[in-house]
């Protein structure tokens, strides 16, 4: 397996699948700016690669990803940066990259175990499958920050409105077999057998013709996109960012993303 970006994210190819593994499982595959641009770097690799007809999404260690990393720098220092910067990054690196996966013309699966919390859901959702192993959990507790959801609105769709309310409303996580009985994940099974089973379902769709899937892919996508999913996604990001300045006052943590990763952000986009 090929090392990329001081291993932050790892990169294979092998029988016609792309796998691709958040590499920080020292803090439960938490999510900085620099782990994200590499990911997004190697989800258009594999986009753009003739040789790759599956993608694979998966994270080492025991944990999927535990969401935006919130442990460095001081909180309550990015209120110097002005609401468009701190706009177009997270339109950038969470919704953008997001939508961007999603919309990439191959299909991909994404194989969780144990956490997937927060911003865990902004690498999940986008792909076009998941198989979740049995110690899995998903949730977005963010309202408790003064917040009213991470930035890529997929709970309605993926959820259902009620049990989105509530998820959002309470915080508490969605076990494993609850998302396979609601339709949020394709598959369930044991933590031991998640990588093996994801391999075996990515070779079948592999050894399909591949404009086939394509035309497969965007059939489902435009569909939900013909019923408003892109356009309510923006819509809910929008109204995301208001909720930093709420955030102030409830957590004091008026981003979600560290001062470190908020710095260096900017400073890429120049």
């Amino acid at each position: 397996m090929s090392n990329t970006d001081k291993d932050l994210v790892l990169y294979d190819v092998a029988d016609g699948i792309a796998t691709i593994s958040l590499n920080r499982p020292e803090v439960a595959n938490a999510q900085n700016p620099d782990l994200l641009h590499a990911l997004d770097g190697l989800w258009q690799r594999a986009a753009a690669d003739p040789g790759v007809k599956v993608i694979v999404l998966r994270g080492n260690g025991k944990h999927f990803s535990s969401g935006h990393d919130l442990r460095t720098g001081d909180p309550l220092a990015p209120r110097t940066f002005t609401v468009n910067e701190i706009y177009a990054t997270e339109a950038e690196q969470y919704l953008g990259y997001s939508l961007r996966w999603r919309n990439v013309p191959k299909p991909s699966i994404a194989a969780v175990q144990g956490a997937c919390i927060a911003g865990g859901l902004l690498l999940a959702w986008p792909c076009d499958l998941i198989v979740a192993a049995d110690d899995a959990k998903f949730s977005d507790p963010v309202v408790a920050m003064g917040i009213g959801g991470v930035e890529y609105h997929g709970h309605t769709w993926e959820l259902g409105p009620r049990l989105a309310k509530e998820i959002l409303f309470t915080g508490r996580s969605i076990k494993a077999d609850e998302a396979l009985r609601i339709g949020m994940v394709n598959r369930v099974v044991p933590v031991g057998d998640l990588d093996a089973e994801v391999r075996e379902l990515a070779l079948g769709i592999a050894a399909k013709d591949a404009f086939a899937l394509r035309m497969a892919k965007r059939a489902v996508n435009q569909t939900l996109d013909v019923q408003g999913f892109t356009t309510a996604v923006q819509a809910v990001f929008d109204i995301h960012q208001l909720g930093h300045g709420n955030a102030v006052t409830v957590s004091g943590l008026p981003v979600l993303v560290g001062l470190d990763g908020m710095k260096s952000e900017i400073a890429r986009r120049g």
